[in-house]
């Protein structure tokens, strides 16, 4: 019976950063958020078919010029008017060849609903000086800091290389 329990509480404990999510890359291999401890994160859930998908092109400068600062690292998703309809593949392909884009790209996820990510879920409601709750549109920011906690959030209409991304980096 103990050892039920303990596997049960390994299965089901609440994560305590975004260290504990295991995920899939857009190539479908898995890759582990711990690998990056000790670095900063900007966490961005994208589309290729948005207003804001220009911001792809400030998202790879902010991953060249804060090289070893930070990481970013891109969500596609298609929650907001279907302005992610394509297959990882096409996706990858759009991102390199129109926006030079080098920062990793995880698998396709879904940011908000029934079907949310559970990094999403857990980013959406970690306490943050700025504002928890559902994800509004592509392109929201989510800066975690060295210790693989949530410490900044930003919409959709805050640049990559604002002040006020740059300034906490």
């Amino acid at each position: 019976m103990k050892i039920l329990a303990l596997l049960f509480a390994l299965l089901f404990t609440a994560p305590n950063s975004v260290y504990d999510f295991k995920l899939k890359n857009i190539d479908g291999k898995n890759f582990d958020l711990a690998k990056y401890k000790g670095k900063k994160l900007l966490i961005v859930n994208t589309a290729s078919k948005c207003g804001f998908t220009p911001q792809y092109t400030e998202l790879q400068k902010l991953a060249d010029q804060y090289k070893g600062k930070v990481i970013v690292i891109g969500f596609p998703a298609n929650n907001f008017g279907q302005q992610e309809p394509g297959l990882n593949d096409e996706i990858k392909t759009f991102c390199e060849k129109n926006y030079g884009v080098k920062f990793p790209l995880s698998e396709k996820v879904s940011v908000k609903g029934d079907d949310i990510s559970p990094l999403f879920k857990y980013l959406t409601s970690a306490p943050n000086p700025d504002f928890t709750g559902e994800i509004k549109w592509n392109f929201e920011k989510f800066l975690i800091d060295e210790n693989g906690k949530l410490v900044h959030r930003y919409r959709s209409q805050v640049k990559p290389l604002s002040t006020e991304i740059t300034s906490q980096l």
